[in-house]
């Protein structure tokens, strides 16, 4: 299941830094800025809550990194889970095989990222769109979320992720200026 935050600024970041592991409190305290803090805080927050909807898990979970730096949590090899945030909100989807999910904040692409990071079919898809800042993100997101789902992260070759056979759920949000997809 999907979790957003994107009320971020409701947050008592210091409350919640003050109760989380230490472990999550300084990945969370490694941001610079208050609002970096305060989404990593949140992505942590919807997992806690994830965990005890779907799992009856109560307690606040520890990582553990595998190949890619890729996190599960310590103890329930058997949950899959994947965090991401963007300037507007945090996410998180949970489940009980392989999971990705990413948000992005809608804004403009260059064409020179397009031709970078698209195949074919993709760009003439976006150049196609009545919106087409909003499906470049939703395409970028697509692929984001499948390679977090595997554990590679961004890769050199982004033209090729997608197969059009992966299953995707994606959230547009043009009000609060975010779309997240996520790999299910």
């Amino acid at each position: 299941m999907i979790y957003i935050n994107d009320q971020i600024d409701q947050i008592d970041l210091e409350k919640t830094l003050s109760i989380i592991p230490s472990q999550r409190r300084e990945q969370a305290l490694r941001y610079k800025h208050e609002q970096g803090r305060r989404l990593c805080v949140a992505a942590y927050m919807l997992l806690t809550e994830a965990l005890r909807a779907e799992f009856g898990i109560t307690e606040y979970p520890v990582f553990e990194y595998g190949p890619h730096d890729k996190p599960s949590i310590l103890g329930h090899p058997d949950i899959h889970f994947n965090l991401s945030h963007c300037r507007e909100a945090a996410a998180c989807v949970v489940a009980r095989h392989p999971v990705g999910i990413d948000i992005e904040s809608i804004g403009r692409y260059k064409d020179s990222l397009l031709h970078y990071t698209m195949n074919e079919t993709e760009v003439e898809a976006i150049k196609r769109a009545t919106q087409p800042d909003m499906e470049f993100v939703r395409y970028w997101t697509m692929k984001e979320a499948l390679l977090k789902k595997s554990g590679e992260g961004i890769r050199n070759d982004m033209k090729n992720v997608l197969t059009g056979d992966e299953p995707f759920v994606t959230i547009v949000n043009q009000a609060r200026g975010y779309i997240c997809t996520a790999t299910i």
